[in-house]
């Protein structure tokens, strides 16, 4: 029998799971002109982030500012250079398109650990970030801190496509 804790775990990555499957579904509604069914699929979206943030607090798995910075970075960290490598590789081997976002990713997150690090640095500090615009491409995941002026240096989107946050 499961404990709590696993069924916490369990329920939080489901959770999560369905909230970004149901914004992917979304974005297909829109495109497919759908715009209600869009509506409901991000309305449902949001409900599962509540449930998984709810899940995710019973789990205590939020802590200060700086602890969270830690847990990013690690995150980032394991994906760059532990889970993705493979990933791509064998998506290579096969010729697979997904050898495409796994190479994106790949250079991504030694990106976000990056910037994670200097948030970091500043919080122990007692500081925040002195940027105030973070841009992002939408195509790769791409983190810039102040307006981009080249393509991205990941995927090679243009500047003037980056979302600012």
């Amino acid at each position: 029998m499961k404990t709590t804790k696993e069924n916490l775990q369990e329920a939080f990555t489901g959770e999560s799971q369905a909230n970004q499957k149901y914004r992917a579904f979304a974005k297909k509604a829109e495109r497919d002109g759908f715009p209600n069914i869009a509506k409901l699929f991000k309305t449902a979206a949001e409900a599962e982030r509540i449930h998984a943030e709810g899940h995710f607090s019973s789990l205590e798995g939020i802590g200060s500012t700086a602890e969270n910075l830690k847990a990013a970075i690690a995150g980032e960290t394991y994906e760059f250079t532990e889970m993705y490598p493979p990933m791509l590789a064998q998506a290579e081997a096969e010729n697979h398109k997904a050898k495409r976002m796994f190479g994106y990713a790949v250079k991504a997150e030694q990106v976000h650990a990056k910037l994670y690090q200097m948030a970091l640095e500043a919080a122990e500090l007692g500081k925040d970030l002195e940027v105030t615009e973070i841009y992002l491409c939408p195509v790769c995941g791409h983190i810039e801190f102040g307006k981009p002026t080249e393509n991205c240096p990941t995927c090679g989107t243009l500047a003037s496509k980056f979302v600012k946050l």
